[in-house]
């Protein structure tokens, strides 16, 4: 009888397990902090994250903290998933996929100056009516 009860709890932890979101973490606007400057995240459309191959995620407040934080922990940046925010929409993109622009009159919360777009047509016009330039 406590084998089974034993099985029974197993395979609910198990199940609960396996339905957790396996993808970036929605921000706590204002109460997360950010894992490389330690500022307080307060703007989503400039937040990013990283994932590590275990899981664990790490919330940063400017693309340019994520860079930072990559060069100085590459045994956490190794085989991990970034993802920023595509800055029209405010959903999760993944880095890899993402067209930046830079400068101009753009002002993120540590100086990185940068917003991402899933549409690389998109960042274009936004690069043009805000004197940025493309960088990827």
């Amino acid at each position: 009888m406590n084998f089974t009860k034993s099985l029974i709890l197993a395979v609910s932890v198990l199940a609960i397990m396996s339905c957790q979101k396996s993808g970036p973490q929605d921000f706590a606007l204002g109460k997360d902090q950010c894992d490389n400057c330690r500022m307080t995240i307060t703007e989503q459309k400039y937040a990013t994250q990283l994932i590590t191959q275990k899981g664990r995620a790490y919330k940063f407040d400017d693309i340019m903290c994520m860079n930072m934080y990559e060069s100085s922990n590459p045994d956490k940046a190794t085989n991990a998933k970034t993802y920023v925010i595509d800055f029209p929409s405010g959903k999760f993109l993944e880095k890899e996929k993402a067209t930046f622009i830079k400068g101009g009159s753009i002002k993120s919360p540590m100086g990185g100056n940068t917003q991402a777009y899933q549409d690389k047509a998109a960042a274009q016009k936004a690069a043009a009516t805000l004197g940025a330039s493309l960088t990827k």
